[in-house]
């Protein structure tokens, strides 16, 4: 009886967040559908094209998004010009830089995007929606933007303890302590509530699509936060099963219907759950060409051990 009052309870709350959630996921998908055309139009010059980009930006986040909008000179103060001794780190998106905003007055880490990188417009503004409308603990917080020109920067909350990929891997170059046990337990079941918040409560549900390790991110007493939404997916709606779309994510976490079919669920999310946690035991990469060739792919080679 106890059990069965307390799902009761779980299911009203449930249905509450997630009646609150419904109008603004429906707006992250219209706002997203706005800019598919950006790649489409013709412009006589570059600088054209980049106005014309920022302006609709500009204008679908006006009544769509929540987070401050931030000025190029003010992000450029904040971080001493983008100095290289603020840089926390880079990837194929851009660099991250160390921060100081005065309003509100706050350390933040600042992504600046790679003109030419992986993320493009559409990327950008769904991670800065996605960001903006849906708020757990367990995902990280979105201080602001800024959309000058052809700037595509994204604010943060600063977490102290970088990423957990620094504390699995290569922890002699990052000058990092093994993780003890109790700690991987409780970024673990922080990650998943994460998903969870992602997977149960937004309505429609939100495919995050890119959960690894260098994505969950680790405040001063190593809470974890979901980050980088740029690849975010709305999940099926309408008694649909899956949604249907180009295989996007880092290879060795992807799960394989998915990589091979391109129907997206939201089991693809918990699949590379799996993968991270595989990592946080073994302390070994996912993909780790420096092994022998049977022990390369850290799944492969798991389900090959555990076999025996």
């Amino acid at each position: 009886m106890k059990i069965n009052c307390l799902f009761c309870c779980m299911s009203h709350r449930r249905f509450n967040r997630r009646s609150s959630s419904r109008q603004s996921i429906k707006d992250c998908i219209d706002a997203k559908n706005n800019i598919t055309t950006f790649d489409n139009i013709s412009f006589k010059t570059d600088s054209s094209r980049r106005r014309y980009i920022s302006e609709e930006i500009a204008k679908l986040g006006k009544g769509n998004i929540s987070a401050h909008i931030f000025t190029f000179r003010e992000l450029c103060v904040a971080t001493k010009n983008f100095n290289p001794d603020n840089q926390l780190g880079e990837g194929g998106f851009g660099r991250v830089y160390k921060g100081q905003i005065e309003t509100p007055e706050q350390v933040v880490a600042v992504k600046q995007l790679d003109r030419n990188g992986y993320q493009g417009n559409r990327e950008f503004l769904v991670e800065v929606m996605m960001l903006s409308l849906l708020h757990h603990q367990n995902l990280v917080n979105l201080v602001g933007y800024c959309a000058d020109g052809d700037q595509r920067i994204l604010v943060y909350e600063y977490m102290q303890n970088g990423s957990l990929e620094d504390h699995l891997l290569e922890l002699a170059r990052n000058k990092k302590k093994p993780l003890d046990w109790d700690t991987r337990m409780k970024v673990a079941a922080g990650a998943a509530r994460g998903l969870e918040y992602l997977h149960e409560t937004a309505d429609p549900p939100v495919i995050y699509r890119d959960f690894k390790a260098s994505n969950i991110l680790l405040d001063e007493e190593f809470n974890p936060k979901l980050s980088d939404f740029g690849l975010a997916k709305v999940g099926p709606t309408g008694g649909e099963t899956h949604v249907s779309t180009r295989v996007m994510g880092t290879y060795g976490y992807c799960a394989p219907e998915y990589a091979l079919t391109g129907q997206l669920t939201v089991k693809s999310d918990v699949y590379s759950f799996g993968v991270v946690f595989l990592e946080m035991i073994t302390g070994r990469r996912v993909i780790d060409t420096t092994k022998p060739t049977e022990e390369q792919n850290l799944v492969t080679w798991v389900r090959k051990s555990s076999s025996i």
